[in-house]
């Protein structure tokens, strides 16, 4: 197991979380994670990893995966610059994470705590989410509010929102 999801079963076992893990082939899509036939275990949720437009402030954001993400909506309520895709590059030097695997459990690669985290708030209402343990061949199902003890303990910035 590479270093980078190794770090999350640490954490989940550290805080004495409980989860569930689904080992799959590699997805990138949400589409795909559909077709896997495992959603009922859990709601899929869907991970974006943002920047501001000068490459300064970067976000993961956590929303309910059939919603979508407004930019100009959602810079208004977290204060930003204008909002766009982060670059690939950023990601993994920030995350140690690679596009199609971006997921709210790369804060724990992030040692400077550079990237805050934005949920939606509807998210919370769901009893397990699904998401990737830093890489996108397996699912970690958890309670939303144990993902979020995570990145508390972890000591990045979290914003929940009405998306």
């Amino acid at each position: 197991m590479d270093e980078a999801r190794q770090i999350v079963f640490d954490a989940l076992e550290s805080l004495k979380i409980n989860y569930e893990l689904t080992e799959h082939p590699a997805v990138f899509t949400i589409e795909e994670m559909e077709r896997l036939g495992i959603t009922g275990k859990g709601e899929v949720v869907k991970n974006l990893f943002l920047s501001d437009e000068k490459d300064r402030d970067f976000y993961i954001l956590v929303l309910c995966r059939e919603k979508r993400a407004d930019l100009k909506d959602i810079r208004a309520k977290i204060g930003s610059r204008r909002l766009q895709l982060a670059s690939e590059d950023s990601l993994y030097e920030l995350l140690k994470l690679r596009r199609g695997a971006v997921t709210p459990f790369g804060i724990l690669c992030d040692v400077e705590r550079k990237v805050q985290v934005i949920f939606d708030k509807d998210v919370f209402g769901f009893e397990r989410i699904g998401i990737h343990p830093n890489d996108n061949t397996a699912t970690v199902w958890l309670a939303p509010c144990d993902l979020k003890k995570i990145i508390e303990q972890n000591g990045n910035v979290i914003k929940i929102i009405n998306i």
